[in-house]
């Protein structure tokens, strides 16, 4: 466990930075929300005509104006789009950085397999990520209570997994990604996570791109259907899972074999 204390105490900067940054606005957004809901009424329906740019974040979908879709469009789109950024940020060093920062040598010549090596680290990236989340769950709860909502536990609930599902899917597809690369790719890691962003506001812009949704993990944390159908889409998140489950293999089977230079 030398290796996992290792990480999480090498990377509880960034973590606090990040985990810092998301709950701030996650919390100034739901304490705003009662001086919104008072002129609610008219802009859910001025969202919900705007074309496609009410179709691209689902607020066609859902009623603005109630707390719950109010929480899934402002602080769903925070916790997605920033969380994503962390988890690939996380993913892509996880195993490249050893070679980027000459540590290799150090670390290998231990007494430690590297499955084990492999095995703390993608630990320290889902610890990380649940400290994230975890953070976004306390902030939600104590808001929520300073400002007299009572939203469905359920559908926030439903919300919160989704988002825990798709930044361990991002962080593993990029965990599989830094086994291959020699340096550090922070940008290919952002990259990733953006790319996965727009190819959902696409799905929801034209019924054709639909299937893009089983390509990207934000599509199954569209807001607008867990609170329309009261669950996460079983076929998107199954087919994310399936991915998460690959890019973990990949990782192991490539940095097993991989030829590390010092």
């Amino acid at each position: 466990m030398t290796i996992l204390r290792h990480e999480i105490r090498q990377g509880r900067i960034p973590l606090m930075i990040w985990t810092a940054a998301i709950v701030f606005l996650m919390g100034i957004c739901i304490l705003i929300y009662p001086e919104m809901a008072k002129q609610m009424g008219e802009i859910s329906e001025a969202f919900g005509n705007m074309g496609g740019f009410s179709a691209a974040f689902g607020m066609d979908r859902i009623n603005f104006g109630e707390f719950t879709g109010f929480f899934g469009v402002e602080c769903g789109n925070i916790l997605g789009l920033g969380g994503a950024f962390f988890a690939a940020l996380l993913g892509i060093s996880a195993l490249s950085k050893e070679e980027k920062e000459h540590t290799a040598e150090f670390l290998l010549t231990h007494p430690v397999c590297r499955g084990s090596v492999i095995a703390q680290k993608l630990t320290a990236v889902l610890v990380q990520i649940s400290i994230l989340n975890g953070a976004a769950v306390g902030v939600t709860a104590l808001t929520t209570l300073m400002i007299g909502e009572s939203p469905d536990k359920k559908l926030l609930g439903l919300m919160f997994l989704a988002y825990f599902c798709m930044q361990a899917e991002t962080a593993a597809v990029c965990f599989g990604i830094s086994a291959f690369l020699g340096s550090g790719g922070p940008g290919l890691g952002l990259g990733l996570a953006a790319v996965f962003y727009f190819l959902n506001i696409v799905a929801n812009l034209t019924e054709k791109a639909g299937f893009l949704k089983y390509i990207t993990p934000f599509g199954y944390t569209d807001s607008a259907d867990i609170i329309a159908n009261g669950r996460i889409e079983p076929e998107y998140l199954g087919v994310g899972l399936a991915v998460l489950l690959g890019g973990i293999a990949v990782g192991f089977w490539k940095y097993g074999r991989k030829d590390i230079v010092f």
